[in-house]
């Protein structure tokens, strides 16, 4: 059965940003003089804006403003997103549901300023588009009010939605949130209890319903 409603996150789940945003965290850390640990694309993926920052004050003595750090990092990503492609079969997949009449949103940790930078760098814009950044939520993920903001949005209650996202913070807001949640790592890993791990966008669209 096709779903009434599928809310998707952006980064690493409709668009292949996640080494963009990767790429230019690293660049504003050389700037300042800091090297990157090693394993700072398990620590920051799915994380928003802030508490990135805050644990890079905290434990790598980054000593910038907050807004100064933010349009350093996106001096560097805003010039990239132009490169930016689809994941495989995400894209397809959301007309396929748009084409059926199924609501839908875009829901993102990310700031509007790379939401919108995103979306309109793989065509995925149109009049009327639910899209959700953490600009528009008191609280970001893993808190389930951004997937609730778009359920609103779309006049659908939250359990007859489904949350998809790449990351274990995303997949922790849609299942608190209330939400059938799918968890679509870029790479193969366990998902938090209670979401369905799946691997490829072939096994999205059976979870989907879709033929």
């Amino acid at each position: 059965m096709t779903q009434k409603a599928v809310f998707w996150d952006m980064d690493g789940t409709l668009v292949d940003s996640e080494p963009l945003h990767e790429a230019a965290l690293v660049a504003a850390l050389h700037s300042v003089g800091i090297p990157p640990p090693s394993n700072l694309h398990q620590r920051v993926l799915g994380v928003a804006a802030w508490p990135v920052y805050e644990m890079l004050r905290e434990e790598f003595g980054l000593d910038l403003p907050f807004d100064d750090w933010i349009v350093r990092k996106y001096d560097h990503y805003l010039p990239m997103a132009e490169t930016l492609v689809p994941r495989p079969g995400a894209i397809e997949i959301f007309n396929e549901l748009r084409a059926l009449g199924v609501e839908q949103a875009v829901v993102s940790n990310s700031d509007r300023l790379i939401v919108d930078a995103n979306l309109r760098a793989v065509g995925l814009s149109y009049p009327g588009m639910k899209t959700i950044s953490r600009n528009d939520v008191r609280e970001g993920k893993p808190h389930p009010e951004p997937f609730l903001r778009a359920a609103w949005l779309a006049g659908v209650d939250p359990t007859q939605a489904v949350a998809v996202d790449d990351s274990r913070t995303g997949a922790m807001a849609g299942l608190a949130a209330g939400m059938k949640t799918i968890f679509w790592p870029e790479a193969p890993m366990e998902g938090p209890p209670g979401a369905i791990v799946i691997n490829s966008a072939e096994e999205l669209r059976a979870e989907l319903g879709l033929k």
